[in-house]
């Protein structure tokens, strides 16, 4: 077991402090097609269901599985001769986000909301396409003994990344047009741009190195099944699947319908900036910092348990706000709550995903898993909204507790289905 000394010193790493900036840049995009898209949506007097069901622009989130065998074994032209598999797909993935965020910007969603809707959708892509290869990257380049570290950086910067998107877009968005903010945030994707070109390509696995007799689409064909069939033998698959899906529940609820709530209940956009954005995100991102520290001296196993505990928590801290009204103080204290668990469950989550991966399919391994919680985001994104307008906030958020338990019992019921941090890394 680590000290606490050198749990702390795997943070100054260059390869785990590269991870923390490719973080950033991966989670820049997300907020831009969910909640700060949703202040421009509502501002242009769109109703919450019509919010609500542009989760579907986000379903490349879900469906990036189908093409995460491209980004293992595709090689792109140019990019990935110039620059390795692994780098030239981010670099092509980064310079696509620019562009279509910028594409985003330009449109208008009162007039032609649809064109929106295509735009955050092409913008979901890029991104989805990008969080495949930073995941395969930090799996590849870090030792197994670093996953912790790596995972708490990579949510430490992803964490950083929508705050800016989150509240720094709201700051720019109260003196400057839609178009200059989703402008700066494609600008602000350069922080992962240029870490691309700095980091260092990873060691292909044995197995890739070998190669197979086959070309074009029948090799393809060959490696995506291969990925499949490694992935469904693993033991405890569909308690594995269960977890996945149950434990986006709480997070995904949350902040799906946390920006309309707040709007609605009385405060205004620069105090939903300066507390749900910037004290928020600020308190995941210590989330993500304490939980990769604890993963090398606490079983993942225990983490997961209390993080999905908490989100119990943190929903009915949101039923109290509700009653409570526009009361800044205990904004504070739910968004604090929220946003630690959260910070925490992210860093525990990707490690257990990572212990699930098996290379040279990292990265299609890694998609397929997290399709399935990206699935349980949009199909209850897709019908958040409906549910907010014909119940009351307080109820809404009871709703949102109650969801979470079945990820608790899961969790408190099947022990032996989840592996200690130990035996996670013993996997790799």
């Amino acid at each position: 077991m680590k000290t606490w000394r050198e749990s702390f010193a795997a943070y100054t790493q260059p390869r785990v402090l590269g991870i923390l900036f490719l973080g950033f840049s991966s989670g820049l995009p997300f907020l831009l097609t969910l909640a700060t898209l949703h202040v421009w949506l509502l501002e242009v007097g769109l109703s919450k269901t019509t919010v609500g069901l542009f989760a579907f622009a986000t379903l490349p989130y879900c469906l990036k599985l189908l093409w995460a065998p491209l980004v293992d074994h595709a090689r792109l032209p140019f990019f990935c001769e110039a620059f390795g598999q692994r780098k030239g797909w981010m670099l092509a993935s980064q310079l696509a986000l620019i562009v279509s965020l910028i594409f985003l910007g330009a449109t208008n969603p009162a007039a032609s909301p649809l064109l929106t809707a295509l735009a955050a959708f092409l913008v979901a892509s890029a991104s989805a396409t990008q969080d495949i290869v930073v995941e395969a990257y930090r799996i590849e380049s870090l030792k197994t003994r670093d996953w912790g570290p790596g995972a708490g950086a990579s949510s430490f910067g992803y964490r950083m990344g929508m705050w800016v998107s989150g509240a720094g877009s709201l700051y720019l968005a109260a003196s400057f047009s839609w178009f200059c903010v989703y402008a700066f945030m494609a600008a602000c994707v350069f922080v992962g741009l240029i870490t691309t070109l700095l980091s260092q390509e990873p060691l292909p696995a044995p197995a890739a190195r070998r190669g197979l007799s086959l070309v074009g689409g029948q090799l393809f064909y060959v490696r995506a099944t291969s990925a499949l069939k490694g992935l469904l033998r693993q033991e405890h698959l569909a308690t594995t699947l269960g977890f996945i899906f149950l434990y986006k529940v709480g997070d995904t609820v949350l902040n799906t319908m946390t920006m309309p709530f707040l709007l609605e209940i009385g405060f205004s956009k620069v105090e939903i900036a300066h507390v749900a954005k910037s004290f928020g995100i600020g308190a995941a991102v210590l989330g993500a910092f304490v939980g990769g520290v604890l993963l090398a001296r606490v079983s993942l196993s225990k983490i997961l348990v209390l993080c999905a505990s908490l989100q119990v928590l943190a929903s009915l801290m949101f039923m109290a706000q509700a009653h409570m009204g526009a009361n800044m103080p205990f904004l504070f204290l739910s968004m604090g709550i929220e946003h630690v668990t959260c910070g925490m469950g992210t860093t525990a989550y990707l490690v257990f995903l990572s212990s699930r991966c098996r290379r040279p399919f990292t990265a299609t391994h890694f998609a397929l898993l997290c399709s399935f919680g990206s699935l349980c985001r949009v199909c209850l994104s897709s019908i958040g909204g409906f549910v907010a307008d014909q119940v009351t906030w307080d109820t809404f958020y009871l709703i949102t507790a109650i969801a979470c338990l079945p990820c608790v019992l899961l969790l408190a019921h099947k022990p032996a289905s989840f592996p200690t941090h130990t035996q996670a890394l013993g996997h790799a």
